[in-house]
């Protein structure tokens, strides 16, 4: 059965609700600071915390007039509060509240992503113990290289996950700060204090030095984790479409019942998901591109980023979520079929020995140059034919003055490929 991905909890992250809900949040801790420091009456912050709210529908009528979100949202918020509104906002500045804010959203998406990450893992350790033994041909270029295991494939994308786990979670640090610092960033009309106290009230750290606007490297890092996550979903996409081609069909998508695979022919079963998940890869990339380009603006701030912002953190988080949802549930219910997989070893004729037979040659005396002629002159041949390569190598007699049948058996032997599959699992999973 193939799961249905609906990531309403990512989706809900971004909602304005929620986005004013952390302006507010964060402009509440800010009072909460100044009280401290007793420069807000303590009833007027009673009065605050009790009666802070805005109202969307509300914040769009005035930011029509205004042209400021910002201001928008603090009016709705006076209109509320009353008279002990005019304590709010007191010396910041509004990248103070939307940068800190937008870091509390990065942060809490990040969170969501290391649980898909963390999820996608779990399926990816299972397959690849259930397919640890499972015989199949590696190949590189697309051509049948040596004999390897299905397993490695999920072991090796394992790692990878990993990698992407740990990069998350660099971002997710990387974006947890908090400013506070006003205008240009030299609290010209703000205490250091209020800083550090708003952001220990938000688990954030302060941003050691800031212009207007926290610095703009901090995002292109947490989109080029987002970016590199979504090419390793692009990755094992790719691998899955070029498995289910009928030619190959070693492995395939869950195909639900009722599932159709196209209008004009029945008998399709298409890699869909697979391919909808290369194509979302290059969305999150090109986003990733933009969060680069914001990374310069003029002097000590200008807008040029905010806009692409509202665009790129939403849209990547959200496309990320779903990816990853979309390839565990691949994954958890890939059909693989092992027989396939020792049929189409049958169509290289055993070609995929050539380097045993090589090294073999060379250990017996022969130069390495002479062997190398030696044995390409029987792959090519064993193609030519469609022969079995161990045949004809039989039946070669410069062959056989270096290499007995029973020697010969030996280089055939598949056991031979297999022998280190053991240290490799235990290098990606330890000793599980």
């Amino acid at each position: 059965m193939i799961e249905r991905y609906t990531r309403k909890e990512m989706g809900r992250l971004w909602e304005p609700q929620n986005r004013f809900r952390r302006w507010l949040d964060v402009e509440i801790a800010a009072c909460e600071a100044w009280a401290e420091l007793g420069k807000i009456p303590k009833a007027a912050l009673a009065v605050i915390k009790e009666k802070a709210d805005f109202d969307v529908k509300r914040i769009d009528e005035i930011e029509e007039v205004v042209r400021h979100d910002v201001i928008a949202f603090l009016t709705s918020v006076s209109e509320k509060v009353g008279p002990e509104s005019r304590y709010i906002h007191k010396g910041l500045t509004s990248s103070d509240v939307v940068d800190t804010a937008q870091s509390l959203l990065m942060r809490e998406a990040a969170g969501i992503i290391i649980k898909d990450i963390r999820a996608l893992m779990a399926v990816l350790k299972e397959k690849a113990f259930a397919y640890r033994q499972t015989t199949c041909i590696g190949r590189s270029h697309g051509i049948h290289a040596e004999p390897m295991t299905f397993g490695l494939k999920f072991a090796l994308w394992f790692e990878e996950a990993r990698r992407n786990l740990e990069r998350m979670e660099r971002a997710r640090k990387t974006i947890s700060i908090g400013k506070f610092s006003g205008a240009v960033g030299t609290f010209s009309n703000i205490p250091v204090d209020i800083e550090e106290k708003v952001c220990k009230k938000l688990g954030l750290r302060p941003e050691p030095i800031a212009t207007q606007v926290v610095q703009r490297d901090r995002h292109a890092e947490y989109l080029s984790a987002l970016a590199i996550i979504a090419a390793s979903v692009e990755k094992i996409a790719v691998e899955i479409r070029h498995l289910q081609r009928t030619e190959v069909l070693e492995a395939e998508e869950p195909f639900a019942k009722g599932q159709k695979g196209s209008s004009a022919m029945p008998h399709k079963r298409n890699p869909v998901g697979s391919e909808n998940l290369s194509g979302l890869a290059r969305v999150v990339r090109s986003n990733a591109m933009a969060a680069f380009e914001n990374v310069a603006l003029w002097h000590e701030r200008d807008i040029s980023h905010s806009s692409v912002e509202r665009v790129i953190i939403p849209d990547s988080t959200i496309l990320v979520d779903y990816m990853l949802g979309r390839l565990t549930g691949i994954l958890s219910g890939l059909q693989v079929y092992p027989e396939r997989m020792k049929e189409n070893m049958g169509r290289s004729y055993g070609l995929y020995n050539s380097q045993n037979v090589l090294i073999s040659l060379t250990e017996k005396g022969m130069t390495r140059e002479d062997a190398y002629s030696l044995v390409q002159k029987n792959a090519m041949l064993s193609w030519k034919k469609k022969e079995d390569f161990k045949r004809l190598l039989l039946a070669d007699r410069d062959v056989k003055r270096y290499i007995s049948k029973k020697e010969m058996d030996e280089i055939f032997d598949l056991r031979h490929y297999f022998k280190n599959i053991d240290y490799i699992f235990k290098r990606v999973f330890g000793k599980a």
